[in-house]
């Protein structure tokens, strides 16, 4: 079984728990506003195909960093849109003894999205935005999708990161903050919430491939105002 690849991260510090190794996976199908990787939308882009013997060896490569809290992690792109390789490729992680993680977007639900959930460690699940009408307007499909995506991780129990772009004149007020604490009561195991502010570096990458960048002007979120609605966000009871 192949994965369609986008890149690879070794020593990763910021896509889960510990030292990882983050796969990028090749495709998505949302289209948000703030995407830095508008290169991995595409599902018959990307570098390559990878196969799961090749993940293995990525992985013994890392293994001696990774410690108790570290692994591997699948980021994308969307790595449900491949959920039926990610579930084998964590199986066979999960046979050599390393724990596993996956970052969803909460745009994308299929036939293997249960069995991928199930089978790893932990969910970094990105919440977009609160509001139905405006999730679409980031991303340019359904909340309904993240809802049920709520619903798979809860059924199986799954641990999960919350993380939320914060973007000035979109989701950056205290009441966006307030609302973001009552929606996630809803997830039954959260561990920790990330907001992560907005920034331009993805820019230059939608004029090379001739996209338009839908938030031309907005700049890059301030980081005391981010730190401003960090000490907003409450853990859910």
């Amino acid at each position: 079984m192949k994965g369609r690849l986008h890149s690879i991260e070794t020593f990763g510090t910021v896509d889960g728990p510990g030292i990882r190794t983050v796969f990028f996976m090749q495709g998505c199908p949302a289209k948000c506003l703030y995407c830095h990787n508008p290169d991995s939308w595409d599902l018959n882009g990307g570098n390559r195909y990878i196969e799961i013997s090749e993940i293995l060896h990525w992985v013994e490569r890392g293994r001696t960093y990774y410690g108790e809290k570290g692994g591997v992690t699948f980021s994308g792109g969307e790595p449900l849109l491949q959920g039926e390789f990610i579930t084998e490729a964590i199986k066979a992680i999960h046979s050599i003894g390393i724990k596993s993680a996956i970052d969803v977007s909460g745009t994308y639900v299929d036939e293997h999205t249960e069995a991928a959930v199930a089978e790893c460690d932990l969910v970094l699940l990105d919440i977009k935005h609160t509001d139905a009408e405006k999730f679409e307007t980031i991303t340019g499909k359904s909340q309904e999708t993240l809802l049920r995506l709520i619903d798979i991780i809860n059924k199986h129990d799954k641990h999960v990161w919350i993380r939320n772009v914060i973007v000035p004149g979109i989701n950056d007020t205290d009441e966006d903050i307030h609302q973001l604490n009552e929606f996630i009561k809803r997830i039954k195991h959260i561990d920790k919430i990330e907001l992560l502010g907005y920034h331009t570096m993805g820019v230059n990458k939608y004029g090379k491939l001739g996209i338009t960048y839908r938030l031309k002007g907005v700049p890059a979120m301030n980081e005391k105002k981010l730190t401003y609605l960090r000490n907003l966000v409450r853990m859910p009871e």
